[in-house]
C-alpha cells in the first residue's frame, strides 16, 4: 500500500523493472547524438567541444531522470522519463490508472 504521495507497490515494482530499459534508451539517444556530431563537417576541435557540451548536459539530465530512485519521487521521475519518450505507450499502459493520471498531471504542470 502506498504511503501518502508514494507510488503504489505494484507500480513501484514496474517502475524499477522499466527504469533500466528507459536508461538504455536514453544512453542510446545520447550516443546517437554524439555520433552525428562526430561525423559532421566541423573541425575536430569544434566537434570535440560540441560532444563535451552534449555529454555534460545529458549527464545532468540523466541524473535527474535516473539517480536516487525512491518511492517518494517515482511519480516525478516516471513523468520525466515519459516526457522524454523513453517508454513506449504499451509500457506506460502497464501502470495503474492512478499512476498514469498522476504522470499526466505532472506533465501538464511542466508545460
Amino acid at each position: 500500500m502506498a504511503r501518502g504521495s508514494d507510488i503504489p507497490e505494484r507500480d513501484w515494482k514496474l517502475f524499477r523493472q522499466l527504469q533500466p530499459i528507459a536508461l538504455e534508451r536514453f544512453c542510446e539517444n545520447v550516443l546517437s547524438a554524439i555520433h552525428d556530431i562526430s561525423h559532421s563537417n566541423q573541425s575536430a576541435h569544434e566537434r570535440y567541444l560540441r560532444v563535451f557540451k552534449t555529454v555534460r548536459n545529458q549527464d545532468k539530465e540523466l541524473a535527474t531522470l535516473f539517480n536516487n530512485p525512491r518511492r517518494s519521487n517515482a511519480w516525478l521521475q516516471l513523468s520525466l522519463i515519459h516526457s522524454h519518450e523513453l517508454l513506449t505507450l504499451e509500457e506506460m499502459q502497464r501502470f495503474s490508472p492512478e499512476t498514469q493520471q498522476r504522470v499526466s498531471d505532472l506533465a501538464k504542470l511542466r508545460i
